[in-house]
Order: structure tokens, then sequence, then C-alpha cells
């Protein structure tokens, strides 16, 4: 059990795909046809966008597939700049340098120059290669006009694939150019049973409800069920795997941050929050959109009256909305901070 598996039971093929029948059926179709155009493929984190293209990828041009395929994802580029820059090989070797002080050009210039050479090169026994753009969301709008140009200027030799949670945030010539495909969560029968084959497979023990309970949490994000049913089968080796077992894990899976800044709410104590707030966005690297999340259910199965739970599940759907359409999470989520402290 040394392999995470996420990256284990990860599908390789799109025939091997849980769910998403429509787009995956479509995607199979443009490999069959030999024929792909430009595609946007947008839906919630963790429904299988990114896995979906590699798998069609890897349909398309073989095992060799990376000779012809190009991966950036976005918001690595973006929210941490010059110091992912250094860290990727591929862009080591056309920037000249490892040290980002030596780099003298803007993150979005450098974008435009990788992207635009990358499109530029001829594809390897084939009439096109692709650039995968992930969390296409945290491009802005001049990254994204760039694009629009380059697309035009290689539109016979290369084909974008932009994958996104959220599709508003794309300009119109991005989102027109490009065939829509949406990705969801599975349903919990679909998970229950994806589940149960990764359990066989492993050799565990199990009662149904343990895995009924585990789609239920999950919401059918299948990584979420494959990273807790894993640390449930690590944290309790050779025991058979409860509904009390599953609770006890998925009461451990809320980040020490949320607990901390649920805390501090309930205590009226800004300064705390803040500081909460900033090392699960710094330090840790967690989206705004991921903490609006996980506070949710903390105050969801926190006890409150049901006129108080109401008002409080208020004030976070407008946070999730605000977070989901701002360029500055840390505003929305002080301001969601203080509107529960005074509910």
């Amino acid at each position: 059990m040394k392999d995470l598996w996420t990256l284990k039971y990860r599908p390789q093929e799109l025939g091997d795909f849980v769910g998403n029948e429509k787009a995956v059926s479509i995607m199979q179709h443009l490999v069959s046809a030999g024929k792909l155009p430009h595609l946007v493929i947008h839906g919630p984190a963790g429904s299988g966008k990114a896995s979906a293209v590699f798998a069609l990828a890897r349909g398309i041009y073989g095992d060799n597939f990376e000779h012809n395929f190009t991966y950036f994802n976005a918001s690595d580029f973006f929210d941490q700049g010059k110091r992912y820059l250094v860290r990727d090989k591929r862009f080591v070797r056309i920037l000249g340098t490892d040290d980002p002080k030596k780099i003298r050009s803007s993150v979005i210039s450098i974008f435009k120059d990788l992207v635009n050479e990358y499109a530029s090169m001829g594809s390897i026994d084939a009439d096109y290669k692709i650039i995968f753009v992930d969390s296409a969301e945290s491009l802005n709008e001049s990254a994204q006009h760039a694009l629009r140009r380059i697309m035009e200027r290689y539109s016979r030799t290369c084909r974008f694939i932009f994958s996104t949670t959220q599709p508003s945030r794309l300009i119109s010539p991005l989102r027109s150019r490009g065939l829509q495909l949406f990705f969801t969560y599975v349903s919990d029968e679909e998970l229950v049973s994806f589940l149960g084959s990764v359990a066989d497979s492993e050799g565990l023990a199990y009662d149904p409800e343990a895995l009924g309970g585990l789609a239920r949490h999950c919401k059918g994000n299948v990584d979420c069920a494959l990273r807790l049913l894993q640390s449930a089968a690590l944290q309790h080796s050779g025991k058979k795997l409860s509904a009390d077992i599953i609770f006890e894990v998925v009461m451990e899976d809320v980040p020490a941050g949320i607990s901390s800044l649920q805390e501090a709410i309930s205590a009226a104590d800004f300064p705390r929050a803040r500081k909460a707030i900033d090392k699960m966005l710094i330090e840790e690297g967690m989206s705004g959109v991921e903490i609006v999340r996980h506070l949710h259910r903390v105050v969801s199965d926190a006890g409150e009256s049901p006129a108080i739970l109401a008002r409080i599940l208020l004030k976070i759907a407008d946070a999730d909305l605000n977070v989901r359409s701002a360029a500055n999470d840390r505003i929305h989520l002080e301001r969601l901070v203080t509107e529960m402290a005074n509910v």
C-alpha cells in the first residue's frame, strides 16, 4: 500500500472512467475520428478533468504521448510565479537560469513566450500537437488574449485544451473557439461500486455501510474517497473497515487551520482569525474556495440552532460566490469571518 491510490487507480484510458459518460463518450469519438478541435473542459475540482485529458492524449498518440503533449498549470504559473518556473526543468532550459533573481522579464511575458515557443514546435509523427492549460481560471485577461492570438496563428498544427472550474472567467473568444465539455462528480452508487472494486483489489475487509458513508462524505469526488479509504486502510491495517472507522478518518480530514479559524470566529478573535486565514492561504497553499468548503462542513456539524445555522450558511454561500469570482480571496474570507462572528 505504498503507492498513492489516487495515482494507482487513476484511469489510463477513457474507457476506464467512472461516471461522466456523456463527456467521455464524446472524447472517445474524437479519438476514434482522429480530428480533435480545441476543447474547454469545465467542472468542479476533482471531477476527473485533467485525468481525462491525459487519457485522451494517450488514446491519440499512444504511450509516448509526451512527445506531442505539453502541460501547463496556470495556477502554479501565476500564483507561484518565478519560484515555480525555476523548479520546472522544461522552463529552466528555455530561460537559461535556475535563479529566480536573474529572471528580469515579468511572469506574464514569460508565459506568452513559453506557450508561443511550444506551439511553434512541430509535432512528431502526428498532424498536430496538444497544449493543455490546466486551472485556466488563473489566467489573467492579458494572458488569455495572448493565447487567443497564438491559437489563431498555429490552428493547423496545434490544439489547445483548457480545463477550469470557473468557465465564466475565460474570455468569450477562448470559450467560443473550443468544444465545451462538462465534468461533474459521480453518483453515490457509482462511487460505492468503484470503492468496492478497489477494496477487493487491495484485499480489504469492509462493511458496505462504511463505503456508503465514505461516498456520502465525499459527495462523488473520487480523489477524496480514494485518499480517505487508503488512510483508513493504513491506520487500521488488518481490521475490517467499519462505519465507525470511516467516521473517525473523515473527522480527521478537516485541516487544523479550519478548526483554529472556527474557534477564532466563535471567540470573535479577529487577529487570530486573520492569522489562520494567512497560514492556510500562504503556507498551506489552500484556495479560498477550499477554505469556504471546509468551513461549511464544520459549521454544518457544529450543532447550532436551525435559525442561527440558516443565517450562517447564507453568509457562507455569499462568500463562496464572491471567492469564486474575485481576484483576492483574503478580502472576502475576512469579510466572512466578521459576518459570522456577528450572527
